[in-house]
């Protein structure tokens, strides 16, 4: 049969069985779109994701609110109609899994208490989706690097929410730190806290993650580490108490104070306490001060130093605004997180040192 003859038998046959003939080039899927913007599910509905986070993600350019994932019906029913998430994107902690067949959401944000991050990082990621956590990152060091291993595993993204190493203040008085502006660094001083009267939060509660070391007390061992911009060696010595037996039961740390030693004999001394309002970060350097005050509040940081003042002013919820547009613009170029996991890990091994160090009263090597 002539070529021409065997072309035309070849198009009845196809036309005939519903079958369209391609070339090689036309069998290749076609790559997936690029996102402008990528789409976040928030887990968990508590002050932070409502009053902060969600504000936050109408002010992003580089994402959205795309989903939610809440226990709480009346709660899914509110955000639904202030945020018009489709009723698709609405997902309970039953449902959960199921997420991985929804296109629109590229990204999980795990804004549980700290007992939780670890099952919900690990089956965001088994889900195929970027994660963020909050801090801090689990409950212990083992927790942190199951979430990693998940995240790697899963060729995921993993960052912490650690909105203050995204904000202009405090990335430019590490900047002295690193560049050694100021000369080397000689002693730090770190305190972060707040008077909280409630009682039956998360935070007063052992076995959720609660105790101000892992809350506040990461900041104040954010501001030690960044403060030196080294990792510590050893905690010399610590000690945790309560002024209210009744809500800082068993043992629960209400106030963590702590001196860090890091490389060349540098010290740092650390506060925390759910007890009163503190929040200073001061860094001794061999040609001045650097004062940062107040050091992480929502609106805003102030520093001084023989540079001159620090403070570019903004308004909330510019940090997590920052945050999330900084993590979603690395995820779409396909670069490592800015605060990875392995950040988050690096706190809570101090956390750790820091609790064995004030139960056993003696020098903990990190």
């Amino acid at each position: 049969m002539p070529s021409q003859s065997r072309r035309d038998a070849l198009k009845k046959i196809a036309t005939a069985s519903g079958i369209i003939l391609l070339s090689p080039a036309a069998l290749i899927a076609a790559p997936p779109k690029r996102k402008d913007r990528l789409g976040i599910a928030l887990v968990g509905l508590g002050y932070y994701s409502t009053d902060l986070l969600a504000p936050a993600l109408q002010q992003t350019k580089h994402c959205y609110l795309a989903g939610i994932v809440t226990g709480t019906p009346a709660k899914a029913e509110a955000w639904k109609k202030k945020y018009n998430i489709p009723d698709k994107n609405i997902y309970n902690y039953d449902t959960f899994d199921s997420i991985a067949n929804n296109s629109d959401i590229d990204v999980i944000y795990v804004v549980l208490p700290p007992s939780m991050h670890r099952e919900y990082v690990i089956r965001a990621a088994n889900a195929g989706k970027h994660v963020w956590c909050e801090k801090p990152m689990a409950m212990n060091v083992k927790e942190c690097q199951d979430m990693i291993d998940a995240c790697r595993k899963n060729k995921r993204s993993l960052a912490i929410g650690y909105r203050l190493q995204h904000e202009p203040n405090t990335q430019e008085w590490r900047s002295i730190v690193q560049k050694q502006s100021l000369g080397k660094v000689k002693k730090v001083t770190c305190a972060a806290g707040y008077r909280d009267n409630r009682t039956d939060h998360w935070k007063q509660k052992k076995e959720m993650g609660g105790g101000v070391l892992y809350d506040m007390g990461v900041y104040a061992i954010q501001g030690a580490r960044l403060g030196t911009a080294m990792e510590p060696i050893a905690v010399v010595s610590a000690t945790t108490s309560t002024t209210r037996p009744e809500i800082y039961k068993n043992g629960l740390d209400e106030t963590t104070v702590a001196t860090l030693e890091f490389p060349g004999g540098v010290l740092a001394d650390i506060k925390t306490s759910f007890g009163e309002n503190i929040n200073f970060l001061d860094i001794t350097c061999e040609k001045g001060d650097i004062k940062v005050e107040p050091y992480s509040a929502y609106n805003g940081q102030k520093a001084n130093s023989p540079l001159g003042q620090i403070q570019h002013p903004y308004q909330v919820p510019y940090q997590q605004a920052k945050q999330m547009d900084d993590d979603a613009q690395t995820i779409m170029a396909g670069k490592p997180m800015p605060v990875p996991g392995e950040e988050g890990l690096r706190d809570i091994k101090v956390v750790e040192a820091i609790y064995r160090s004030a139960a056993t009263k003696q020098r903990v090597s990190i």
